[in-house]
């Protein structure tokens, strides 16, 4: 009797132990690209889980990484939700990796910012340009151009997310293109630009690089905003921002359910968090361009650069971009890494 009472209560408690974690399991949404270092990610987990009761794991995927893994997955989903640069969202559409939801706050995203019927929306954007760290450059002038970085003096100190790979680094690719007399159809003067650019060694992660940029490994990173201005103020770096003089662009980061996600209740309540007035607060107070414009205060605003510089920024037709981006993406590798 004592054999199978001591049996009952072991196998009592593994029934407990397994439906504590299935419960935990319950409360879970995988996000593929949320990392902590990239636009305050790390502050909006926190607020799905306190908010929500939803715990999001950090991932640090870029975007074409995720792409990649939902690809590979589609036939059973891992994820539930994805963050990625528009471009890799119109593809994961076609591909029919994304299913159709529209969030709380829906109607507050403008036209153009958002696939009509729901597969991806923008949370916020970012506008590239040089993060700089001042110190790094031990003395030398802070670039202003896209010409200045191919001067020998940066020889070493310029830092690029992989084109073909990452949003952000296609996104610079674009800027420069736009820049220098390219179109969606002709990118010959980003290639011609990173080959000059190959003179000063340039170093080319694939993953976010903000702490190599604050540490000083890299002393001047193509990056967004966002991630300068969070340098600067949160982290008190001496960093600066630069909108090129020749001119660059604006681009959304959007997010997207993803088609027969595991968890599919608990992905929803993640996807209007970000869009609620607190998840859009966080963005703002993160130096992001919260697609609810209602959003940025005052004091978020008064730390971005002048109205005047950001006219050198401008958004692109998006879905050329993406169109444009895998035959970029080909002949980068060919000729220009």
């Amino acid at each position: 009797m004592r054999v199978q009472l001591k049996q009952f209560g072991r196998q009592a408690v593994l029934a407990l132990g397994l439906l504590a974690g299935t419960a935990a399991m319950a409360q879970t949404a995988i996000c593929y690209n949320c990392p902590p270092e990239w636009a305050d990610w790390g502050t909006q987990l926190r607020a799905i889980k306190e908010k929500t009761g939803v715990t999001v794991p950090p991932d640090n995927k870029n975007s074409g990484q995720s792409l990649a893994q939902m690809t590979a997955e589609k036939a059973s989903p891992v994820a539930d939700v994805t963050y990625v640069g528009v471009t890799f969202a119109i593809q994961a559409q076609k591909d029919g990796l994304v299913a159709a939801y529209k969030p709380a706050h829906w109607n507050d995203i403008p036209d153009g910012l958002k696939d009509p019927q729901g597969h991806w929306f923008t949370i916020h954007s970012g506008t590239l340009g040089f993060m700089v760290n001042v110190d790094a450059l031990k003395g030398k002038p802070v670039p202003q151009s896209w010409a200045d970085l191919l001067k020998p003096d940066y020889k070493g100190l310029i830092g690029y997310l992989d084109p073909a790979s990452a949003f952000v680094g296609y996104v610079g690719a674009v800027a420069v293109n736009q820049a220098r007399g390219g179109s969606m159809d002709n990118f010959t003067p980003a290639i011609d630009y990173f080959k000059a650019l190959q003179k000063n060694e340039p170093i080319v992660p694939k993953q976010t690089s903000y702490a190599r940029m604050l540490s000083g490994e890299i002393a001047i990173l193509l990056d967004y905003d966002f991630n300068a201005y969070r340098a600067k103020y949160k982290d008190k770096a001496n960093v600066q921002f630069v909108i090129p003089a020749e001119g660059t662009v604006v681009v959304p980061y959007v997010m997207s359910l993803v088609a027969n996600a595991p968890h599919a209740d608990n992905a929803r309540k993640v996807l209007d968090f970000v869009l609620s007035d607190e998840g859009q607060a966080l963005w703002a107070n993160a130096y992001l361009r919260p697609v609810r414009a209602s959003a940025i205060s005052r004091e978020a605003q008064s730390r971005f650069l002048p109205a005047s510089d950001y006219a050198r920024a401008k958004p692109v037709d998006y879905g050329r971009m993406a169109a444009a981006q895998k035959a970029f993406s080909d002949r980068y590798l060919k000729e220009a890494q």
